[in-house]
């Protein structure tokens, strides 16, 4: 059975037929191509397709497409348009070696993304349990912190950590 839903991704208005049954990681990846929200596990406990909700973070294997009918999503394709520059998380991810083999990188930054609008300039700590909902198989947290606060500070024009 299908079911016509309405969903803004990345700034476009989308209309797409979906299975009743799919979910919003199958609208973004099978239906948009828009296969940078991973799937790492599906009950929605490592956080790799982790995408902005009208703007908070939500798991898309764990939410149907037909919830998402007259929402808006944000991938992280979206996070900086093709054709534009990095946005500064991606940034500093590269710079800080948080990218490491990149299957989780996607979902950490949409978080990071949210995160960093609530905390402007977050402790490594509060860093450390925003993270907590996410696994990076490679284990390399320490990178990523340092780029979420690397980031922090790029967003805020402190520029890079001594």
């Amino acid at each position: 059975m299908k079911r016509a839903v309405r969903v803004k991704v990345n700034g476009t208005d989308c209309e797409q037929a979906v299975d009743v049954r799919s979910t919003l990681a199958d609208l973004l990846r099978e239906n948009l191509d828009l296969t940078g929200t991973h799937v790492g596990c599906e009950p929605g406990v490592c956080g790799a397709c982790t995408v902005l909700f009208d703007g908070l973070p939500v798991r898309a294997c764990l939410m149907l497409a037909a919830q998402a009918d007259g929402h808006e999503v944000t991938t992280i394709e979206g996070v900086a348009p093709p054709g534009e520059a990095l946005h500064p998380i991606q940034e500093a991810f590269a710079a800080k070696h948080g990218l490491q083999c990149g299957y989780c990188t996607p979902g950490i930054i949409m978080s990071a993304c949210a995160f960093l609008k609530e905390h402007p300039a977050p402790t490594d700590g509060e860093i450390r349990e925003m993270l907590a909902g996410h696994l990076c198989r490679c284990t390399g947290y320490h990178f990523i912190v340092e780029a979420i606060a690397e980031a922090a500070r790029a967003l805020a024009g402190a520029g890079p950590r001594p």
